[in-house]
Formats: C-alpha cells, structure tokens, sequence
C-alpha cells in the first residue's frame, strides 16, 4: 500500500513536480494496438495490466504524477461499444485503481514517494473521436457540454485521485463547462489547454481562457499540453501572470506528424534547459505528451533535480 501523501498543492508550493509522459506512447511500444475509438481506454477492460506497466514506467523514470487511461473513457463512448453505465463507471474508477496500483509497485520496487494520480478527463471531442479535439467549437452550448462532462466526473472523484486533469481542452466555452461541473466534487482539479500560438486551437485568446480559471477554488494549477515546446513557452508565462497560480505545462516532443508518410519526422524540441525555463517562469506540473516517452521524463526529472 501506498502511504497518502500531502495534498499536491502543498507539492506544487514547495516546487515542481514531474508529471508522466505521453501513456499511449507507452503503450504502443509495448506492442499495444490504440487504433479504436477508445484509444487507451479499450485497455481498461481487456488488458489492465498493460495500463499498470505503462504507468508504473513513467513512475520508475521520476514521474511523480500519473495520468490515468480516462482520457478518452466516457458513458457514451462505451455505449457505442454495447458497454452499458454500470461498467463504464466501473472502468472510469477502475483507471485510477490501476494508477494506484502502479504507484504502489513503484514504491515498493524503492522509488521515493510521494506519488500522486491524475484522472484524466479530455475534451468533448475526443469521444467523437474526429479530430473535433483539436478544433472545439462543437455547435453545444456551456450547459450541454457541462451535462456532458459532470456525470463522468462524479465517478472519477469518487474514485479518489488527487486531482482532476481537465486536459487538452480546445475551446474556453468547454473550460466554462468543465469549471462548472467540477464544483463541490470535494477533488482539486488543473485545466490545461490545447492550443496553436497564442490562442485556444477554437480561437480564443490565451489570456482571456486563462483568466477564467483565476478565481476558482478549486483549480490548483493552470496551463497548457499537447502543443508545441515553442508555444508552450509563452503560455507558461502567461498563465502564471494572468492566474496567479502554479502553471501545469506538457506539451509534445516537438516532431511532426506526416500524414501520408504515416511517419513522425523532424527532431525532438524537448530538452532540459526548455524545462528549466519553464520552472523559472511558474510551472510547476511539467511533463510531456505525444512522443514523450520514460526517457524524456528521466531527463526532465533528474534537470529538476527529482
């Protein structure tokens, strides 16, 4: 058993902390196929341990946070999948027990503590599994996209991670969603954008999407994953000015992805000196997503000092 640790925003007051890399990036090289609509979601229940070596990986680097496999998990993806409400809950809740579990070995295996779980939430428009995740603007207003996201969320904080990861979110009318429906689920959150330059990939400017979460309580860090190192850093900065709290920061390894290649190219843009940087200017949960894998996060760890 994992002892509990501090509350992670006592964590992030003290310095920074190192969240995982990209789990799919994991779970690919471990032999795993992700091409579903569920992505890696489907693992939950037909290969959990898969899920638990990917997590307990990143944990065995110097990751201190894990994100769990929910990203993509919803009622109604699984509907689609003849998987009805009662086990879909059972497999959002099921995510955070694997991530748990994962810490655990990695305790045991001698890693340092504490250790910590994020339940991942994405966006509305990575349950179509369309692209529209990188789009938003989905034609629904803040209230559906709220009614959308609570009862998923409900399950996930009953399941008891230490926060809430409102991640790659493409859209601030979807922010405006997600904030009202974490509210009174007694688990402190982060919302991390998805964005293109100085905007919200819907449009939006950075500053005013930041600003929405600057006064609610229950969101311990703000900031950015999935974009580009160069994007990111900008937002870091502008986070931490516009907010005022600790800046959540993953973004990419950098390369791009050829299309009709169906190859990644280009070189990694990733590197310590970046993650220094990032620190100095108020992040304070860094990590990777795509094409960021075990190694990178040893990197950015030991550049920490973790």
């Amino acid at each position: 058993m994992v002892s509990t640790p501090p509350p992670l925003a006592e964590a992030l007051a003290a310095g920074p902390v190192v969240l995982d890399g990209g789990l799919s990036n994991q779970l690919e090289a471990a032999g795993h196929d992700l091409s579903d609509a569920l992505w890696s979601a489907r693992l939950l229940a037909e290969e959990p341990e898969a899920v638990v070596q990917a997590h307990l990986a990143y944990y065995e680097a110097g990751a201190q946070v894990a994100i769990t496999s929910s990203y993509q998990a919803t009622f109604e993806g699984f509907a689609r999948r003849g998987i009805g409400a009662e086990q879909a809950a059972t497999l959002l809740g099921r995510s955070v027990e694997l991530a748990r579990e994962a810490a655990g070995r990695a305790v045991a295996g001698g890693v340092a503590g504490p250790l910590y779980v994020a339940a991942s939430a994405g966006p509305y428009g990575a349950m179509l599994a369309d692209g529209s995740e990188y789009r938003g603007r989905y034609g629904l207003s803040v209230a559906e996209l709220e009614r959308f996201h609570r009862p998923r969320l409900e399950v996930l904080a009953a399941a008891r991670p230490d926060v809430l990861a409102l991640e790659t979110v493409p859209d601030a009318d979807e922010a405006r969603a997600l904030l009202r429906a974490v509210r009174g689920l007694g688990v402190p959150a982060y919302l991390s954008y998805s964005i293109a330059g100085q905007r919200t990939r819907a449009g939006q400017p950075l500053e005013e999407a930041f600003a929405l979460a600057a006064d609610v309580d229950e969101v311990i860090a703000v900031g950015v994953n999935c974009c580009a190192p160069d994007d990111a850093d900008r937002a870091v900065r502008l986070a931490a000015r516009v907010t005022g709290k600790p800046v959540v920061v993953y973004p990419n390894s950098g390369e791009s992805w050829d299309a009709e290649a169906r190859t990644w190219c280009g070189s990694p843009a990733f590197g310590t000196d970046r993650v220094a940087g990032w620190a100095a200017d108020g992040a304070r949960l860094i990590g990777g997503c795509c094409r960021v894998g075990p190694d990178m996060i040893a990197e950015l760890a030991a550049g920490l000092g973790g």
